[in-house]
């Protein structure tokens, strides 16, 4: 496996609303793509700067049908959607032009705002789940994102969904991260070694892992994932805490999570992508840069951050892929 790492960004809601926007909206984040974009570009900027090798766009809980809520046509929130790769492009410009640009693409069960993407099992059928990816997807990669971030999934099932909806566009390239229930366990149920194998068999995912999972759940599901698949595991936990639907609020204590401390054993474990979720800040992501780069002047490869090479449908880039073809075989 690749000794290479890179940082991803932290979390965004969260530094939205450090910054004084409350999101009790059902549209969460992507509510300010319509009222307050400026102010997502700016937390952008902020994470490249703490030193993040990418902007994860605003578009995790934008969607067609949520955007309906809203009175919004369909015109209308696809041009939101693209609006939020145009936002992460503008931050990597403002702060030095390098960067990748990850299109979000959360699970259906955002969409709900019930909390469902910590606990799957929808009951919708799987032409369903296509009539509500499909229209993001397509606006994320026409707006030009360097790769997609299939992340938060709580299901094998949805995951299957979504990477054959991808095949439609067989250039692009994608993580996917699953939430779980427990150190062993996706949040629908299954084990997480079925839901890795179920993302490293598509040629079109570069890497692999979980998110929003508390920091003392990632060391047990490293050591199940990393006999699982040679791709790039990929852990962004939160800050710990449990989700509070009807609040629309972490509630909890956080967990002891220090990056000096906490990322170098990842790293040995497997991880390769690591970055923060809810309730992780800018001051976040700078330790985690702090210590990825402690852990390659170890390693003495000379790490760079930021490799660019802007477009999700043509030439690789060092980061996006380690592997700019689509594999041909499983793992």
């Amino acid at each position: 496996m690749t000794r290479d790492l890179m940082v991803l960004d932290g979390g965004l809601a969260t530094e939205l609303e450090r910054r004084g926007e409350a999101l009790f909206d059902r549209l969460w984040s992507a509510r300010l793509l319509i009222e307050n974009p400026i102010l997502i570009r700016k937390v952008h900027e902020a994470y490249f700067q703490a030193g993040a090798d990418l902007a994860t766009t605003a578009s995790y809980q934008a969607s067609v049908p949520g955007f309906a809520g809203r009175g919004l046509s369909r015109e209308e929130a696809t041009r939101l959607i693209r609006l939020s790769v145009e936002l992460a492009g503008q931050a990597r410009e403002a702060t030095g032009g390098e960067g990748l640009v990850a299109g979000s693409v959360g699970p259906y069960g955002a969409a709900l705002a019930d909390g469902s993407e910590y606990r799957g099992n929808y009951g919708v059928t799987p032409e369903a789940l296509v009539d509500f990816h499909e229209p993001r997807l397509s606006a994320l990669i026409e707006a030009g994102v360097d790769l997609l971030a299939l992340e938060t999934l709580p299901s094998t099932r949805e995951a299957r969904v979504v990477l054959d909806l991808l095949t439609r566009w067989p250039a692009t390239r994608a993580w996917v991260s699953f939430t779980c229930r427990d150190g062993a366990h996706v949040s629908e149920g299954q084990p997480i070694e079925e839901a890795v194998a179920v993302a490293s068999a598509s040629p079109q995912v570069v890497a692999v892992g979980v998110n929003c999972v508390a920091p003392h759940l990632v060391d047990p599901l490293l050591d199940r994932m990393r006999n699982a698949t040679d791709l790039p595991l990929v852990v962004y936990p939160n800050a710990g805490g449990v989700w509070d639907p009807g609040a629309r609020q972490w509630t909890g204590t956080l967990d002891d999570f220090d990056p000096a401390r906490d990322v170098p054993r990842w790293v040995e474990k497997g991880a390769r992508w690591i970055g923060g979720c809810c309730r992780t800040t800018p001051e976040t992501i700078v330790a985690i840069r702090t210590a990825v780069s402690t852990e390659h002047r170890a390693q003495g490869t000379g790490y760079r951050a930021h490799s660019t090479g802007h477009t999700a449908q043509g030439t690789a880039t060092e980061h996006r892929t380690r592997n700019p073809e689509p594999r041909t075989q499983n793992p």
